[in-house]
């Protein structure tokens, strides 16, 4: 489960919108708990650089799955 604060690689395995350099790291600020398709969410928060600046602040339509957690140059995002 995601929560306020996590950071995650959103690419193409969340989104056919994220592929290729439309790929983000992305700072969660709020997840909707709203009921949507199963497995798919909206997430708010922050579209990050690669030192973890905030660059653009974002609502983003997600598989869950697909996400992958890891902090800007860790290696897993």
């Amino acid at each position: 489960m995601l929560r306020p604060g996590d950071v995650v690689h959103v690419g193409p395995e969340a989104s056919v919108q994220f592929s290729g350099d439309r790929a983000l790291i992305f700072r969660v600020i709020r997840v909707d708990t709203r009921a949507t398709y199963d497995g798919w969410i909206w997430l708010e928060g922050y579209v990050l650089d690669q030192a973890g600046g905030a660059l653009q602040r974002r609502r983003i339509f997600v598989r869950e799955v697909g996400l992958r957690r890891g902090q800007p140059g860790d290696g897993n995002s």
